[in-house]
Order: structure tokens, then C-alpha cells, then sequence
């Protein structure tokens, strides 16, 4: 079973004489700094320059460049964008990072994957809230929080996971549950629920279902309806319920026809395929696939992102988007 931390697992003590600096001010870093602070903690933020900057300036924190901040903390909270994260590492965090001091990710990535490659003497380690960084403001405003995972990649100073929860209290994480994890399988299943499920699969699967019926010849408006707009009341249900409510949410007919025809649409040739997708994750090829797209300035994103733009499904999409919050 995974050994799961709440508040009474966690003392935010530990923190109390120290800065912590929120290296990112977007919608992760932004929520994190408000939390801390709120939860009495001093907070100070490291950006490049621009809207980011302004906007930490005018909500009352203290403003430095990544390295001055990086400089004057004792906790690093590394919330920039994934691969933006090595280059910076080596220009402004490494170099400028005191002994002793804790750095936390928010996602395993660049530390699976040797991206990042920190100095032995610090503690590592990770914190990935499993919400939205808007989600995770809202739920500590209204006194609760999101769950959220915790790993330890180095422990110099042997209290890096009194650290980390420390800070996952202060963001109200261990409100609802952290869950013990390794930087691996952190990343790895990541990479792997959205490439097989939650962006690639899910997506692909409506895309399919919408195409099928406008190709038998049903209106793509009511085929729209049918594959796609509906799909998240049943992700609701899942979501309140679990896969058995939400089968018991549905009629009778939906339920037969579901779990009859559900396994033939995607069977078991779909499952050894997604293993396949995941065996890529795990052994570094798809991490080093991304990497060299995104130094190219990733044209085969662009490209595939532009397809799906200029598709029937979004043209037909937008148009009953506008037409249900009231547009002409």
C-alpha cells in the first residue's frame, strides 16, 4: 500500500527562519507563493522580466532576477516551464545555490532524464500536486486542498522529506493526502496516463467517434453532441462516483451497450499497443524525441497542433461553444 502524509505527518517549524524562493510566477508558481505566504511562511520570487515580474510586484513579494533570489533562499521551488528548466539551471540556479539548501520540482522530468543534474550537496525533491495551479489556489482559499505526490532524489542534509512536507502542508496538500512516490514513477506515469489516456488516447477516441458518425452520414452537430460534448457529464460521474457509479448513473441501454461494445472498439491489440507507448517512456526514447523537437523550435508540434485547429470537429466545436453560452 502507498504511505500516504496528512497535516499531523507534517510541521511547517521547519520552515520558519527560512526563505523560500518561488522561481516562476505563473499559474504553479503564483498559486504556491500566495499559499505559503498565507500559511505564514517568508516567500520571494525569482523571474525573468516581464508581465510575471509586474504581477508578484503589485501582490506584494519581493522581486529578483532567478539567480539574486536563488542566492538569498534556503528552499527552491523550480516552477518555470519543463524545458525551459535546464537552461536556466546551468545559467542562473546551480551556480548560485547554497549547501544545504532544498530544491523542489514539481514534475520528475529533467532529474529522470538527466537534464538536470544537481550538486550532491543539496537536498532534492519533489512535490507534484495532481490539480491545476488555479485549482490548487482555490481549494487552500476555501480551506481544503489538492492531493499531490512527494519523492526524495538526494538527501544531503537527512530532513529533505521533513522539508518537502513541510511545504506541501503550507500549500494544504496534506489536507487531503500526499502520497510517497519516486522521481521515476512520478515522471513515467505522468508521461504515460497522458500520452495513453488523458491527452493522446482520450483525444483520439473522440476525435474517431465524432468522424465515424459525420462519415455514416449524421449531422456533425449532433454528432458533436453525441461523442464529444457529452463525454465530460460522464467524466463527471466518474469523477464523483467511480466506474461503477457512473455506470449506474446511466440508462440501462447505455450500460449493456457500453460494456459490450467498449471492449471490441478498443481491445486488447489497443492495450499492447499503449504498452508499447509506454515502453518508450520508460526507456528514455520518447524524453529524448521531445527534447530534440523542442530545440528545433518543435515545427512537428505546430504542425499537428495546426491540424487539429483546422479540423471539422473544432470548426463544429466552436461553433456550439458559441452557440451554448449565448453567441449568435
Amino acid at each position: 500500500m502507498a504511505r500516504i502524509y496528512k497535516d499531523k505527518d507534517a510541521d511547517t517549524s521547519v520552515l520558519r527562519d527560512k526563505t523560500i524562493a518561488v522561481l516562476g510566477y505563473g499559474i504553479q508558481g503564483r498559486s504556491w507563493a500566495l499559499n505559503m505566504r498565507d500559511s505564514g511562511l517568508r516567500v520571494i520570487i525569482g523571474v525573468r522580466p516581464g508581465k510575471s515580474m509586474e504581477l508578484a510586484r503589485q501582490e506584494g513579494f519581493e522581486v529578483y532576477p532567478v539567480g539574486e533570489a536563488v542566492k538569498r533562499a534556503d528552499v527552491i521551488a523550480v516552477l518555470l516551464p519543463d524545458m525551459a528548466q535546464p537552461e536556466v539551471w546551468r545559467s542562473e540556479i546551480e551556480g548560485n545555490l547554497r549547501r544545504g539548501a532544498t530544491v523542489i520540482f514539481a514534475h520528475g522530468f529533467n532529474i529522470r532524464f538527466g537534464l538536470i543534474k544537481p550538486p550532491e550537496y543539496v537536498d532534492v525533491v519533489l512535490i507534484a500536486p495532481k490539480a491545476p495551479g488555479k485549482a490548487v489556489r482555490e481549494e487552500f482559499q476555501r480551506g481544503w486542498g489538492v492531493p499531490a505526490l512527494v519523492a526524495v532524489h538526494q538527501n544531503f542534509t537527512g530532513n529533505a522529506l521533513k522539508t518537502a512536507l513541510a511545504v506541501a502542508k503550507a500549500n494544504g496538500f496534506t489536507r487531503v493526502g500526499v502520497i510517497e512516490t519516486t522521481f521515476a514513477e512520478e515522471t513515467e506515469t505522468d508521461l504515460i496516463g497522458e500520452q495513453n489516456v488523458l491527452v493522446g488516447g482520450l483525444l483520439q477516441l473522440l476525435k474517431y467517434g465524432f468522424e465515424v458518425m459525420v462519415e455514416l452520414g449524421y449531422q456533425p452537430e449532433v454528432a458533436y453532441f453525441e461523442a464529444i460534448n457529452e463525454a465530460k457529464l460522464i467524466m463527471d460521474l466518474i469523477w464523483e462516483r467511480g466506474l461503477t457509479g457512473m455506470l449506474l448513473g446511466v440508462s440501462e441501454t447505455a450500460r449493456y451497450g457500453g460494456l459490450t461494445v467498449g471492449p471490441y472498439v478498443l481491445d486488447e491489440s489497443v492495450k499492447e499497443r499503449m504498452k508499447k507507448a509506454a515502453e518508450r517512456v520508460r526507456n528514455g526514447e520518447f524524453a529524448k524525441e521531445w527534447v530534440a523537437e523542442y530545440q528545433k523550435g518543435a515545427p512537428r508540434l505546430r504542425e499537428l497542433l495546426e491540424g487539429i485547429r483546422n479540423s471539422q470537429v473544432e470548426r463544429v466545436g466552436e461553433e456550439l461553444r458559441r452557440m451554448m453560452r449565448g453567441g449568435a
